[in-house]
Parts: structure tokens; sequence; C-alpha cells
């Protein structure tokens, strides 16, 4: 099966790529898909997909990712690629100073999006925001520990990629796209 990844995040399309090995040809296509607001990853993924479907008028994907804490009432959620680019992990870890609850997780929202409508699949993982450790990943992937007690930046991409909350997502679509051969 042949998939289109619509994403300016070369990182994203290598992660979904990684997930579907040999299963799937992921293309990546490159553009830049405006900043929707809204409370839910969900909508925000839903946005972006007519925008992109509008732009190539072909089926796609394109997702969108928070990262809650729930310390901080979930910040940066939704907002967390802005975030991560203004004070990155080391202002959540100021942030997270003397924080006893350090509990965080991410939600990606998938949404497909074919001639027939828009379908958006939704992965989550829990942990916890640790001290940076680790040389893989990226974004918040050094500061964020999940069961085994490893940084998602300490896992390999295959491991990653059969754990995140991208792959829950994914593996949601890949059940959806297996149905729709």
């Amino acid at each position: 099966m042949k998939i289109a990844v619509v994403t300016s995040n070369p990182h994203k399309a290598a992660e979904i790529a990684a997930f579907f090995g040999s299963a799937a040809t992921v293309e990546h296509i490159r553009m830049e898909i405006p900043e929707y607001r809204h409370p839910d990853v969900g909508e925000i993924a839903r946005q972006k997909a007519e925008y992109a479907y509008r732009a190539l008028n072909r089926p796609l994907m394109v997702d969108d990712t928070a990262f809650c804490i729930r310390a901080l009432q979930g910040f940066p959620g939704p907002y967390a690629a802005y975030v991560l680019d203004t004070i990155g992990n080391g202002g959540i870890l100021k942030l997270m100073d003397g924080v006893f609850d350090r509990s965080a997780y991410f939600e990606t929202a998938i949404a497909c999006v074919t001639g027939e409508g828009i379908i958006v699949f939704r992965g989550r993982i829990d942990g916890v925001i640790v001290p940076p450790r680790g040389t893989g990943g990226f974004g918040y992937d050094p500061i964020f520990e999940v069961a085994d007690g490893r940084t998602l930046a300490e896992l390999s991409i295959d491991e990653k990629s059969r754990i995140s909350h991208r792959a829950r997502a994914l593996m949601q679509v890949k059940r959806w796209l297996e149905g729709q051969e």
C-alpha cells in the first residue's frame, strides 16, 4: 500500500515510514500547513487535513500532537510545537522545578482524508517528565520517560515506532487502510 504523509517535519515522516516498514510505501509530501488553534488535537488534525486535501486533491494523512503535563493543567497541550520553539525543554524543566507530580502524556491525532471524507484516529502514551537523557528522537523525547524507565530519546527508532502515541494512532490507521484494500 502507498501512503501520502503531509508534514513539514521530516522526523515525523521517518517515524511513520519506520512504523509501516515494508508493509507500505510512505510518500513524504512537504507542505507548510497553517497552525490551527483548538483545545482538541483531533479537531486541529481535521482542519489540517481539509487544508492539505484542498491543496493536493488526493488521499493523504496529517497529524497533530499534544504534550500535556498534569501539574501545568495540560500545558503546553496542542501548542507543544510553539512551546518547544520558544522555551524548549529547558523552559519546561524550569516550570517543573519543585513540582512533585511530573506525570504527562502525548496524544496524537491522525486525520486521514479521501474523497469520501475525513476519519480521525488517536493514540496516547503516558509517562513522566525527567532531566534530559538520550540522543535519539526529537522534540520533547529526551525529557519524557515511559513505563520501562527510558526516555523516548533512549529508544531506537524501531522501539519508539512500536510504542509511541503516534504508533498507537498509526495502528488504527493501518487496520483501517487494510480494510480499504
